[in-house]
C-alpha cells in the first residue's frame, strides 16, 4: 500500500448535466491521502509531503480502525469556537512538536473521506468510482469514529446545486465526478464549480508598484461591529491603462490613519520593505469586489475589482456581507440531507 498522487479538478462555470456524474462538496481543508498497512500509518498532503506529525489525532484514529489495509482520499478539517475554519489548519504547520499536541488535545481535526483507491489486497483506483465509492462505505460503515467522516454524494444535480448555494467557509464549491471513470492520479480529471462571491468594501488605502509610483493594489476594509474599519484584503486587478488615473485620485485622499480596527502589516520575510509599505486613505472610496474563501474575517487570496460605488455609504461595508463559515451543526444538516 502506498499512496497516489492526488486526481486534480478543472474548474468550470456550470456542473454538468445528464447521466453518469456522481456530484460531492468540494471541501475547503488539508487534502489527505491516508494510507494504512498493518500498524503502520502515513498520512500525506496534496504536495507528497507527510502530514502525520502534524496532525497525529488523526494517525492514531486510522491505527485503531478495524480495516488494517487502505488507501483513503480524503481532506482535513478543523472545528473551532464553533466554525469549520481553514485557519486552524495552518496552525497545526508549526515546528514545535509540543505545540501541535497542544492544539490536537484542544481542537482535534476530522477527516472527511470521499474515495478509497485501495482496500485488502485489492487495488481499487483503476476501478469505476462507483465501485470505489461502495467499497469505501463499506469499509467506514463498519467503524466507530467521530472524528472518520463520510462525504456526501449525490447524483441529483439539483441538491448539489443546492449544496453550491451554500459555499463559503468549510465549502468551497461542488466536485462532479464521471461514476464510471477510474481514479487517474495527477490528472485533472474532475470537474469543481466555485461560487463566486462579491462584498462591498470601502477602500482604506493603496500600495505603489515596486517600480513605479502607479498605485498597484487597492486595500480593502470592513466596519465591524464597534464601527472600526478592519482591513480584510487587498485587490490587485487594476487595469495598466487606469493606473495613472486612480493614482492621481487616490493621491489627493491621503489621510491617517486608513484603517482603525485592523491594518495591514508592515514589511516581513515575504515582503520587502518597499512592497509592505502602504498610504492610508480617508475612509470615502466603495468598491465592489470579487472573492472566493474567508479565512478569520480576511479574503484569503486577492479579489477581483468589479466597479467603483459611488452610490454605497462607505459605513454600510460592515461584515454581514461575507459568507459565514460552515457551523459543526450545519455539517450534520449537510448529512441529513
Amino acid at each position: 500500500m502506498s499512496a497516489l498522487e492526488p486526481m486534480e479538478a478543472l474548474l468550470a462555470e456550470q456542473l454538468p448535466d445528464g447521466p453518469g456524474w456522481q456530484f460531492e462538496p468540494k471541501w475547503d481543508g488539508f487534502r489527505c491521502i491516508a494510507v494504512r498497512n498493518d500498524a503502520n500509518v502515513e498520512l500525506w498532503s496534496k504536495s507528497g509531503k507527510p502530514l502525520g506529525r502534524y496532525f497525529p489525532e488523526i494517525a492514531a484514529m486510522f491505527g485503531r480502525l478495524k480495516a488494517k489495509r487502505f488507501v483513503i482520499d480524503g481532506e482535513l478539517l478543523i472545528a473551532t469556537n464553533g466554525v469549520i475554519a481553514f485557519d486552524a489548519l495552518q496552525l497545526r504547520l508549526h515546528p514545535a512538536e509540543s505545540r501541535v499536541r497542544k492544539l490536537a488535545a484542544e481542537t482535534p481535526a476530522m477527516f472527511m473521506a470521499f474515495d478509497c483507491l485501495a482496500a485488502g489486497k485489492a487495488m481499487l483506483a483503476a476501478k469505476p468510482l462507483a465501485d470505489r465509492r461502495a467499497r469505501l462505505e463499506e469499509i467506514l460503515g463498519r467503524e466507530d469514529e467521530p472524528m472518520l467522516l463520510l462525504s456526501p454524494a449525490t447524483a441529483d444535480r439539483d441538491r448539489a446545486l443546492g449544496w453550491l448555494d451554500r459555499t463559503g467557509g468549510a465549502l468551497d464549491g461542488v466536485i462532479a465526478k464521471r461514476l464510471e471513470d477510474p481514479y487517474r492520479p495527477g490528472e485533472r480529471a474532475m470537474i469543481k464549480v466555485k461560487q463566486r462571491r462579491t462584498a462591498d468594501c470601502v477602500v482604506g488605502g493603496f500600495r505603489y508598484g515596486r517600480n513605479d509610483q502607479l498605485v498597484a493594489s487597492l486595500l480593502l476594509g470592513l466596519y465591524d461591529g464597534a464601527g472600526l474599519l478592519n482591513h480584510v484584503g487587498f485587490s490587485s486587478s487594476i487595469a495598466v491603462r487606469d493606473r495613472p488615473a486612480w493614482t492621481e485620485e487616490l493621491e489627493r485622499l491621503i489621510e491617517p490613519p486608513g484603517f482603525t480596527g485592523s491594518a495591514p502589516g508592515g514589511p516581513s520575510r515575504w515582503n520587502t520593505e518597499r512592497t509592505g509599505q502602504w498610504e492610508p486613505l480617508k475612509p470615502v472610496l466603495v468598491v465592489e469586489v470579487r472573492y472566493d474563501q474567508v479565512t478569520g474575517r480576511r479574503f484569503r487570496h486577492g479579489t477581483g475589482f468589479l466597479r467603483w460605488r459611488p452610490d454605497k455609504d462607505p459605513k454600510q461595508c460592515t461584515f454581514d456581507q461575507l459568507a459565514p463559515e460552515l457551523r459543526p451543526s450545519e455539517l450534520k444538516e449537510l448529512f441529513a440531507a
